[in-house]
């Protein structure tokens, strides 16, 4: 089959991946049955405000409830209030909203159920500082974090153990209610404890496991910030703490369960799909590189796969900061990879955050082929000081090939496809 525009074809490919995580069809399949008291929803993520309009149109009994979610991601719900607040970094506004979603939880009884509408950018969304470290400790933590080039479990057992609502004790505070989490997944592995930090659902790791990931990063994190992780003050709640013995968690939607819509997609048009994984993480520039190795192999010698042939992946990549350019890990990785196929023929990829948003700009990543490095030097841009930069953004805009879909309503992680005609 002849692709007439690739451009058109990947995004039918994003969109695809985006409709399968669509929060009024996940919910509908994992509604917790009706308590006989009280129905309270709370929630956090990128995605949350969708999440709470598309349940209070599925459940057809009484609930209130409040949500948080980014700055420009809210969503219209009646009985569901919705507070905005500020991602990657934390704000008063984030604050309040901890504050308020810990209040709204408290005096429940056992009568009770809460439902909680958890996806990825809950963590940053979430400040609630611990003992008496304040915003500002809470606020360099999560600047040095995406600074430091961790993986996402790492940077979340971090989260954890400065704050009063993460690592499960949000749950904790709603006991003796039942507390059902509706998740989304944007981590490799989609373990759902660590998604936004895991405000209701409570994982293993330790205090320890948080100070040797500081250790093997090199973060520079406040003295006051290191003197609570030292301390059993910072513990958080263990998974078999009786207090959650009777709640459940649900994951609605992935990566995996998106890539699979995708290359489906990409069948339904006549191109061969294939999955080279939904859990890929490492350096951005790095995992850019290795996937523009495998592009020219296939269109150089037809293997690993046969072209015609879209390459699908997903995961979440990491940046560290060498400056302080604009842009965000996807753009990262696709800048990397259209050195990578610079001057390749047939070649044409797509890299995205599939909640619409990728690092501090309005893209949610950009479109690259073989002519985008020699269209950047056209334009007056050195592809790779750009990169050298992490300066992805003004690269790609410099050419046009921005993508700009607008916040999705949902956030199942990474999403590149990569099309070899």
């Amino acid at each position: 089959m002849t692709i007439l525009d690739p451009k058109s074809f990947l995004t039918a490919i994003f969109n695809a991946a985006v409709a399968a995580a669509d929060p009024e069809r996940t919910i509908r399949d994992h509604l917790p049955a009706k308590p006989k008291g009280r129905t309270v929803v709370i929630g956090a993520g990128k995605g949350s405000a969708q999440m709470a309009a598309a349940f209070e149109k599925v459940w057809d009994g009484p609930i209130d409830g409040l949500v948080v979610t980014r700055y420009g991601y809210g969503a219209t719900c009646e009985r569901i209030e919705t507070i905005e607040a500020a991602h990657p970094v934390p704000d008063v506004a984030g604050l309040e909203a901890s504050r308020r979603l810990l209040a709204k939880v408290q005096g429940l009884t056992a009568d009770d159920l809460v439902v909680a509408l958890i996806s990825g950018g809950g963590s940053a969304l979430l400040p609630s500082p611990a003992g008496s470290l304040t915003l500002a400790d809470e606020i360099a933590v999560n600047e040095a974090l995406l600074a430091s080039g961790a993986p996402i479990a790492a940077m979340n057992t971090i989260r954890k153990h400065v704050s009063t609502i993460k690592g499960g004790r949000l749950a904790a505070a709603a006991y003796p209610a039942k507390v059902v989490s509706l998740v989304v997944s944007d981590i490799p592995g989609d373990n759902p404890a660590l998604v936004a930090s895991g405000p209701t659902v409570p994982d293993a790791g330790s205090r320890e496991d948080a100070l040797a990931s500081i250790a093997a990063y090199g973060m520079k994190l406040p003295a006051s910030v290191m003197a609570h992780i030292n301390s059993p003050a910072a513990d958080a709640p263990r998974a078999d703490d009786r207090r959650f013995s009777r709640n459940e968690v649900h994951l609605i939607a992935s990566a995996g369960v998106s890539l699979e819509a995708a290359a489906e997609e990409a069948r339904r048009q006549g191109i061969e799909a294939v999955v080279l994984s939904d859990s890929i993480e490492g350096e951005a520039r790095e995992v850019g590189g290795v996937h523009a190795a495998i592009a020219r192999e296939v269109a150089t010698r037809n293997r690993p796969f046969r072209k015609p042939v879209l390459i699908l992946s997903g995961g979440e990549t990491t940046v560290t900061l060498r400056a302080k350019g604009k842009g965000g890990r996807n753009s990262e990785f696709l800048l990397a990879f259209a050195i990578g196929i610079s001057g390749a023929q047939g070649i044409h990829a797509l890299a995205a955050d599939t909640d619409g948003i990728d690092g501090s700009e309005d893209n949610a990543g950009a479109f690259a082929d073989g002519s985008t490095v020699a269209r950047m030097r056209a334009a007056g841009i050195d592809a790779k000081a750009m990169l050298a930069g992490n300066n992805a953004w003004t690269a790609f805009n410099a050419t046009g090939d921005l993508f700009v879909p607008g916040p999705t309503g949902t956030n199942v992680n990474d999403l590149r496809a990569i099309l070899i005609r």
